[in-house]
């Protein structure tokens, strides 16, 4: 089946077309009056090479248009390829705490997350989870207050808790998500082989990963947000 193009494309190639040819003819008629002698064969060499040049300039503007502003919400579906299902978990990525015994003396959302958390929620079905002790009553009040809940697209029920870091690998594989974001290691690269795209959010590039696993230092940072 012949690829579709749309009327813009058709009439940016033939305005393209039509500057060459028209290019070419006032080459051709300059330097048929110049006073001195221009062999045909170095002339056609000179009007190739000119609309050559002319053509890679226009092609390289068409493929390459400038860059415009795009809202958050586009670069949550541009980022996330569309993705409709999202796992994430909370220690290292929402929360500024990075471990369960730091959740039991305190849980704070990380404040510059929260826009592109509330984004990703309007878009996908995110699921929160996380590995805990005793709190998870302390850690739906954080969330709660911070506004996590405030959009719609996040309810309580989709804050999961487990007591191991088999529990939230379990989560995942049984949620089957398009995107699961993780800052634990142990359960970004055991996974990468079941799930379709993972970003591993660490203050250091891993040395190697898996083709499907992108890393990020901050969730925000990877959609190009500033903290």
């Amino acid at each position: 089946m012949a690829a579709l193009t749309s009327p813009a494309a058709d009439s940016g190639r033939d305005e393209l077309v039509d500057l060459i040819q028209r290019f070419v003819e006032s080459l051709a008629e300059v330097c048929e009056r110049l006073p001195f002698h221009v062999h045909r064969e170095k002339l056609r060499s000179i009007t190739t090479l000119a609309a050559l040049a002319i053509a890679i300039i226009f092609a390289w503007n068409f493929l390459h248009p400038s860059n415009l502003q795009l809202t958050l919400g586009q670069l949550v579906r541009q980022r996330l390829c569309e993705g409709r299902k999202v796992t994430c978990r909370l220690l290292g990525v929402i929360l500024e705490e990075t471990s369960p015994e730091e959740i039991q003396k305190h849980a704070t959302v990380r404040s510059s997350v929260l826009e592109v958390l509330l984004e990703i929620a309007k878009h996908c079905d995110l699921y929160l989870m996380e590995r805990i002790l005793d709190d998870e009553a302390r850690v739906l009040s954080t969330l709660k207050d911070a506004g996590v809940f405030t959009s719609g697209g996040l309810v309580t029920d989709k804050v999961l808790f487990c007591s191991t870091e088999n529990g939230c690998s379990s989560f995942v594989r049984q949620l089957e998500p398009d995107w699961h974001i993780d800052s634990n290691p142990e359960i970004i690269f055991p996974l990468a082989r079941f799930i379709k795209y993972e970003l591993y959010i660490s203050p250091s590039r891993p040395e190697r990963t898996a083709s499907n696993v992108f890393t990020s230092t901050s969730l925000e940072q990877f959609f190009g947000v500033s903290a």
